[in-house]
């Protein structure tokens, strides 16, 4: 393999957070000029933290990372660093370069152009914290592409994007002749363009690489599972009779014990051969969110709300939405139109024309994970959210959702986002809300727990509010009522 074709190759690559917390375990492998490959992995395997390695923002402990001679490469992050909320747009993609870029503004224009971002009016001199998640997502792809880079990585670029901004990212990925790398959950979007797949195995630490369409390759890794977990059952089963027989044998005494003896050394030996499952593999466990206890008649009432026109104007609507328990409203609208605006004011009780009824409680999923106190352990976030702390239900609720051993004693802010996003769940089934509201309840969450997740929604007894711009995951929710905010 030259290594001038390769744009970068990893060598017997290995990472850790700490003494405790191996990431990689002496990776190796190489992408070439034109790839678009997808990364697979669970939750906190490291798929943001390989990103980190590839940036050169952090250093593996041992191995090396080849690039080729003068090779850019640019993240779009999964969400705009807090300290750049508050810059302009001019100034925000300005940051981006290492030296000052004179006469930018066309620069600005033309990649806004490229992410449909394009408005009547300049955009430069609007504060980027001014534009709502959706158009956020596209200023970080922006943010990317300003740099030209050489290989692009992009980290779950389809969270917030509306219909339309999915379709436009990927006729650009199709079209784009760079390397790309790219971290999502969402498999329709991934099989649209990518070539290959970095497999990233929680377990062994080690990343495998596939070649073929993301669907494809998503089959290949399961049908690989379903065969190791089926070889591990056929072992358990002649385990346990060679331990019975020689447990038998070893009780009749004299020659007896010779071949007990033997039958244990198969049995070690039976041992060694199984497989050691793949730990990523645990999914989630089926949950129900409960229901707040006593609600009757309605719950909340919706007469009026405003929303944004393109040119960023508030435009007022009447609505006519009553929400007894039981009943699922899926709110709908394009990026920048105000979703996620008029669900907070909600949660926050201060929307004109929204009424929640006294003594409901709201339990609300943010898109950015805002509710939840970054300061705070998971230990005692879970447990301030119930009503009555009952230390052993939220350990038996937070295991249920993959959040064991020291991950309870974390805080927050330094949880994966897939991670923050099960402990958002995990609160919601402490909280028993009366209502329901939910922002991209499917941000940053592994597709193998989408379907589980769904089913809680679908069988939520409350009344809800969702907004989902995910289609395959809102046909599984039984919705009542839509109220489309473009109408």
């Amino acid at each position: 393999m030259a290594r001038e074709e390769s744009v970068i190759s990893f060598e017997e690559v290995s990472f850790e957070y700490g003494h405790n917390k191996p990431i990689l375990d002496e990776v190796s492998f190489t992408l070439r000029r034109g790839m678009k490959m997808a990364v697979m992995g669970q939750n906190g395997a490291g798929k943001s933290t390989l990103f980190s390695l590839m940036t050169a923002e952090r250093k593996p402990e041992n191995g090396e990372i080849h690039m080729s001679h003068g090779m850019k490469v640019a993240i779009a992050a999964q969400v705009i660093p807090r300290e750049k909320m508050e810059l302009t747009i001019r100034d925000f993609f300005a940051s981006y370069f290492d030296k000052k870029v004179y006469d930018i503004d066309p620069k600005i224009d033309a990649v806004l152009e490229v992410v449909n971002l394009k408005h009547h009016e300049k955009l430069h001199d609007r504060l980027v914290k001014s534009f709502s998640g959706g158009q956020q997502a596209r200023l970080l792809l922006a943010s990317a592409l300003i740099q030209d880079p050489d290989l692009l990585l992009l980290d779950e670029p389809t969270n917030n994007l509306d219909t339309a901004g999915i379709e436009h990212l990927t006729k650009f990925l199709v079209d784009y002749d760079k390397t790309c790398v790219v971290i999502s959950h969402d498999s329709e979007f991934l099989n649209a363009f990518t070539t290959g797949v970095l497999y990233l195995d929680v377990f062994t630490r080690k990343i495998e690489q596939y070649s073929g369409n993301y669907h494809d390759v998503q089959r290949d890794i399961l049908i690989r599972i379903e065969k190791e977990n089926r070889k591990n059952a056929q072992l358990e089963k002649k385990i346990q009779e060679n331990k019975d027989k020689a447990n038998f044998f070893a009780q009749k005494g004299g020659k007896m014990r010779l071949v007990a003896k033997k039958m244990r050394t198969e049995v070690e030996e039976m041992e060694e051969e199984k497989v050691d499952v793949r730990k990523e593999d645990k999914t989630i466990r089926p949950f129900i969110i409960p229901a707040q206890e006593e609600l009757s008649g309605v719950v909340f009432v919706l007469t009026s709300y405003s929303v944004l026109s393109s040119k960023g104007k508030p435009i007022a609507k009447k609505a006519n939405v009553s929400l007894r328990k039981n009943n699922h409203l899926l709110l709908r609208g394009p990026n920048g139109i105000g979703k996620s605006t008029l669900l907070e004011a909600i949660a926050r009780g201060v929307a004109e024309g929204a009424t929640i009824t006294e003594g409901v409680k709201v339990g609300y999923y943010r898109q950015d994970f805002s509710t939840l106190d970054f300061d705070q352990t998971v230990f005692d976030a879970l447990m301030t959210v119930m009503g009555q702390p009952d230390e052993k239900r939220m350990r038996t609720v937070a295991a249920g959702f993959l959040i064991t051993g020291d991950t309870i004693y974390t805080k927050i802010g330094s949880l994966s986002e897939g991670q923050k996003g099960l402990v958002a769940f995990a609160s919601l089934v402490l909280e028993r809300p009366g209502l329901l509201i939910l922002d991209e309840p499917t941000n940053h969450i592994n597709f193998r727990h989408l379907p589980l997740i769904a089913k809680a929604l679908d069988q939520y007894a409350g009344a809800m509010i969702l907004v989902s711009h995910v289609p395959e995951f809102v046909e599984q929710i039984r919705v009542d009522d839509i109220l489309d905010l473009e109408k």
